[in-house]
């Protein structure tokens, strides 16, 4: 196969658009740190109290 593309304007438009694989991105550019907030993880402990908050159950949405 050649890598020139075919002689049809659709063709040449897919070529520009999608002849070549984006550049790599890095490890360290997918990442971010941050500084947690004051308490670190005191303030993420489980709490039975407030657990609702976090999952949803459909027989409890509906009352069952």
């Amino acid at each position: 196969m050649s890598n020139q593309p075919a002689g049809d304007p659709a063709a040449e438009s897919r070529h520009a658009r999608y002849g070549a694989l984006p550049e790599r991105i890095r490890f360290e550019d997918m990442t971010e740190q941050s500084a947690t907030g004051p308490g670190g993880a005191a303030n993420t402990a489980y709490d039975p109290e407030r657990a609702w908050n976090f999952y949803s159950c459909l027989a409890v949405d509906l009352g069952l």
